[in-house]
């Protein structure tokens, strides 16, 4: 069976460590943790890791955030892998820092990388799993505050909610999507 993880964020040395790029960073431990690493390829930085006889398909994409569907549509074309076994893994200003929520379907809530997603691979039925970042700035900042680094007290914190995403996607991989919500959301 063939998965498409998918780790939303923007490219770039001053994106590296943002909120905003929390699932570049999920899936960068994902591949470190299997010893695999990514290469650049069409639309994406792109990692194959197995798991139980599974295949998952990490890809990080590089179109910056606001295009995520036009890397999540190629690869899932490319890689013949049906909707329900893509799950995208997303920054969540609702949810507080490190909350983690998954989803079968849902919104984009104002998210602009999983908007481009609905678009352009024709709606809202894909996982997702959703890693809260808190909501702590003034009316008007959204946009300062995902595209901000991580406060060092967060950025200590990390590794542990990092794992329990892992945790959750090679659930979502073997469990599936119920079970991997009945066991893991908060």
């Amino acid at each position: 069976m063939k998965y498409l993880i998918v780790g939303l964020g923007n490219i770039g040395a001053e994106y590296e460590l943002t909120r905003h790029n929390i699932g570049f960073l999920v899936l960068d431990k994902l591949a470190d943790d299997h010893d695999e690493s990514f290469k650049t390829e069409r639309y994406a930085s792109t990692c194959l890791i197995k798991h139980k006889g599974r295949q998952l398909h990490l890809i990080k994409p590089t179109t910056y955030m606001n295009l995520s569907g036009k890397a999540v549509n190629y690869w899932m074309n490319e890689l013949k892998i049906s909707k329900e076994n893509i799950l995208v893994i997303v920054d969540d200003i609702a949810l507080p820092f490190g909350s983690l929520r998954m989803r079968g379907k849902g919104s984009s809530a104002g998210h602009n990388g999983l908007k481009n997603i609905e678009d352009l691979t024709g709606g809202q039925d894909y996982a997702r799993l959703k890693f809260g970042i808190g909501n702590n700035f003034h009316k008007g900042h959204q946009v300062d505050y995902v595209l901000s680094n991580f406060k060092n007290e967060e950025f200590k914190a990390l590794p542990q909610y990092i794992d329990k995403a892992n945790d959750m996607i090679l659930s979502f991989s073997t469990a599936g999507l119920a079970r991997t919500m009945t066991q893991f959301n908060d």
